[in-house]
């Protein structure tokens, strides 16, 4: 595709051109290429060059702003300033601007005030923290990463010492910056900590021996068969983190709730309810729970036969419609200090997919027994043991008295019973129904939380043996999350477009026998919008000039 100008004459005898913008195509009859015409500007004289400006800045936003310079320089030949290179600085400026609003550079600074450091400790830290966000490395990654792929901004140079130095800093000085940028996200964001969701998550570790944090536990990456972490979130009902812990990986979750709940007392929230999963539910956690006036929303265990969960699932009454695919009905369980407040929730989208779920389990129960064949009077199979110990067709069957397994029709009954069901208990009765069943579900936030922390800050590997390192490694991934979420909630954008639009905005660096000069590309619409949703100005387009020394004639004389 290329600009061509056509010409032709007129009966006066005058030239008339036009130009016009074409692409060659092959003409399979005459074996040769012809000239398709697919706009015509219009005549020279009468040029419409504003069209041509827009088209040319139209196909400027797909070049890296290397190739554009060299177009510039094809056309008006050698520029007065030359071309270095470029990276991208609109990622980087944002989370700096977000940092900087919630004050994390000066919380940490106000902790080194007494410590007689002369590294740069609180950029190192940024450094870290902004890599999570934007492109996650090893720290040895990150000391290349903000000298050759990214303009940070950073007065001085960072290196892999300061990185470490600061991963130390920040893990002695954890508590204290937890609390301080809590504060300050919570002014920033006009938020009302009532519901505070708490959950757990685990991720492992690529070796085999067991060391300080790093255990055998239940591992909810499905590999068990590793020592692992256990890592603790909460969160607002907003989505935006609050505090991290991170704990031995062989924790359980009920032994976490003590700790979290001890750990925030000190914080001084409002009215506050916790919502944990059904994980955490027990009679020790629930009284832990209530201490100094807390309350709590908890899942229940819908299948562990407790006498209080037949009653609840027994009690008769309509449910009450409060959202699409969301029924409720509230049921209390008995009276003074044995009262329980339960609220039974049923989705109906969800019963269906139960129940298509079980009718292909029983087919494949089905299809197994009939592989086995006559049972009756024989030795017990190693097939048979294994359909009875099978996680889900197991569920189904039982035994009969001559050894043979069939399907057993009153757990069948009794599933169905429960399809599209859950229970939530509460100790507060100022909340209504609809509140509690819309609460636990915001619990979702948690889970999306960590799927960010393991995903798109690829919280693993980690690059770490100690578990000071380790516990840092945690944390400085919790401010990432803590940046990311903000963005997301201010902008309403996901991450990863945030991302990817401000990645494009670009520091370029130019040279010239005068001096040295420092320019961002000129911000697009979008990249505008997204500044002024979080309230940060644009970056100065010219970023530094530095100036070439030039040695005067007589001072060269004298040197001579």
């Amino acid at each position: 595709m290329y600009i061509r100008t056509i010409s032709r004459k007129n009966k006066d005898g005058s030239t008339v051109t036009y130009v016009q913008l074409a692409h060659n195509v092959w003409d399979q009859t005459t074996r040769s290429a012809k000239a398709r015409v697919l706009h015509t500007f219009g005549r020279t004289d009468a040029l419409d060059t504003d069209a041509l400006k827009r088209l040319a800045k139209s196909i400027g936003r797909f070049l890296t702003p290397e190739d554009a310079h060299q177009i510039q320089r094809t056309i008006h030949g050698e520029a007065p300033l030359q071309f270095v290179h470029s990276v991208p600085m609109g990622g980087a400026y944002l989370l700096r601007s977000l940092w900087e609003m919630l004050g994390l550079d000066t919380v940490l600074r106000d902790c080194l005030k007494e410590r007689s450091f002369t590294s740069p400790v609180e950029w190192a830290t940024f450094a870290m923290a902004a890599n999570r966000a934007l492109s996650p490395d090893s720290k040895r990654g990150v000391e290349e990463w903000v000298r050759e792929e990214v303009a940070l901004g950073n007065p001085e140079p960072i290196d892999l010492q300061h990185l470490y130095r600061a991963m130390d800093v920040v893990l002695e000085y954890r508590e204290t910056i937890h609390k301080e940028v809590y504060f300050a996200v919570a002014d920033l964001l006009n938020l009302e900590v009532d519901l505070i969701f708490f959950d757990t998550t685990s991720t492992y570790f690529e070796r085999d021996a067991e060391d300080g944090l790093r255990q055998y536990g239940h591992s909810k990456d499905h590999r068990s068969d590793l020592p692992q972490i256990v890592i603790g979130l909460a969160v607002t009902k907003e989505g935006i983190p609050v505090k991290c812990w991170t704990l031995p990986g062989n924790t359980s979750d009920m032994a976490t709730v003590e700790q979290v709940k001890n750990d925030l007392m000190g914080w001084k929230l409002s009215r506050c309810v916790w919502v944990m999963d059904r994980g955490m539910n027990s009679e020790n956690n629930r009284l832990v729970l209530q201490r100094a006036g807390g309350q709590y929303i908890l899942g229940e265990k819908l299948r562990d036969n407790q006498e209080v969960h037949k009653e609840v699932l027994a009690k008769r009454g309509r449910y009450l419609k409060v959202r699409e695919n969301l029924e409720i009905k509230e049921v209390v369980v008995g009276t003074g200090e044995r009262r329980r407040r339960f609220i039974l929730v049923h989705n109906p989208e969800e019963a269906k997919k139960d129940k298509a779920t079980r009718e292909k389990i029983l087919a494949r129960i089905e299809k197994s027994l009939a592989e086995l064949g006559d049972q009756r009077g024989k030795a017990h199979k190693k097939s048979v043991c294994a359909l009875l110990a099978h996680r889900t067709m197991g569920r189904y069957l039982r035994q009969l008295k001559d050894g043979s397994i069939r399907i057993d029709k009153g757990k069948i009954r009794q599933e169905a019973h429960l399809d599209g069901k859950y229970i939530l208990s509460t100790s507060d009765d100022t909340l209504s129904p609809e509140d509690v069943a819309l609460g636990y579900k915001q619990l979702l936030e948690v889970e999306r939380a960590f799927r960010t922390l393991k995903t798109t800050l690829d919280l693993r590997p980690v690059y770490h043996r100690k578990d000071q390192r380790i516990e840092a490694h945690v944390f400085l991934c919790f401010l990432a999350l803590l940046l990311v979420r903000i963005a997301e909630r201010k902008t309403g954008l996901t991450w990863e477009r945030i991302r990817t639009v401000m990645e494009r905005l670009h520091r370029i660096e130019f040279f010239s026998k005068d001096g040295r000069v420092l320019q961002t590309t000129e911000p697009t619409k979008e990249q505008l919008n997204i500044f002024k949703l979080l309230k940060i100005p644009p970056p100065k387009r010219i970023q530094g000039i530095q100036n070439t020394p030039k040695i005067h004639s007589n001072t060269t004389k004298k040197q001579a």
